[in-house]
């Protein structure tokens, strides 16, 4: 386009405009439809309730000692760990066995369906000197955050966790059955009743939902597009492009440019950051598959 446009006086531009402005709008392509939206939090909390809760209690908050919370939980992470039991990275036959029984394209329901559960303590014993904890656990801020809130996916928050399922994962951790070298190496000089003092710390701190959005659907979506785009991406501002009627792969393409950043709009950008590739090609097909109508602009002097 920069080498098309390039010897353009702005008499051509403005020309060249108005002749496409005149033709008639394109109708809808034909080249799909929006899946229909299955909610995965939905899907997510049977999955749960089914294969999850008699052990990790109601909502992920345990109320058995040993078994860990899964609230409060980054699902990136959640995932991470469901795909290390599948694969005996992590040592556990009954998680093993129990993972097993979920596909594994549902472990993001599940995490996502955790993550957006209301944050609480696990509702298990706390045994251990929580004030001597707090001064070893000084160490464990670096990676699991202040009073074991994470801020990184990759590291679990530890914050309201289950004490005893704590006090055991460090002890693991020490011993090799569950393979971390970072990990090994912060635990190695750590007596049992230090542990356990640890854990008994973060047990006892306040625990955060991660910042999780719950996903929108397409009819959501398009309800947000057309405040700007105009009623079923009918655009009546001159400035902002019709939607309607126009090609599903261009659109596409579009908004994993915008997404990118190779794109360059703000608006844009902060629309389509957290839109998933699945998201993309719904809007895309919805509003290919939408009726276009002539607009007149009139330009007043």
């Amino acid at each position: 386009m920069t080498d098309a446009v390039r010897n353009l006086n702005n008499a051509a531009l403005l020309n060249s405009a108005a002749y496409y402005a005149s033709l008639d709008p394109p109708q809808g392509s034909g080249n799909g439809s929006p899946q229909a939206f299955a909610d995965p939090v939905e899907a997510g909390k049977t999955l749960a309730a089914d294969k999850c809760a008699g052990c990790h209690g109601d909502n992920g908050v345990s109320k058995t000692p040993g078994m860990p919370s899964l609230v409060g939980l980054d699902p990136q992470y959640l995932v991470t760990a469901m795909k290390a039991y599948a694969n005996d990275q992590r040592k556990n036959e009954l998680m093993k066995s129990m993972v097993g029984l979920v596909d594994e394209s549902d472990f993001n329901k599940l995490a996502l369906y955790y993550a957006l559960q209301p944050a609480a303590r696990a509702e298990t014993p706390n045994p251990g000197d929580q004030a001597a904890g707090k001064s070893a656990a000084a160490s464990c801020s670096g990676c699991h955050g202040e009073s074991g809130v994470s801020t990184s996916a990759a590291n679990p928050s530890l914050a309201g966790q289950d004490a005893q399922y704590l006090a055991a994962a460090l002890a693991q951790y020490k011993d090799g059955s569950r393979q971390d070298e970072t990990m090994k190496a912060m635990v190695g000089e750590l007596a049992e009743p230090a542990m356990k003092n640890i854990a008994a710390y973060f047990a006892q701190q306040r625990p955060q939902a991660p910042n999780v959005r719950k996903p929108l659907s397409t009819d959501e979506w398009t309800r947000r597009c057309d405040r700007c785009h105009g009623l079923s991406g009918n655009s009546t501002d001159p400035a902002t492009p019709a939607l309607a009627g126009q090609r599903a792969d261009y659109l596409a393409q579009a908004l994993k440019d915008y997404r990118a950043g190779t794109r360059k709009s703000p608006q844009m950008a902060a629309m389509s950051d957290v839109l998933t590739d699945s998201d993309i090609d719904n809007l895309a097909a919805h509003y290919a598959s939408q009726k276009a109508r002539s607009v007149v602009f009139v330009p007043l002097k």
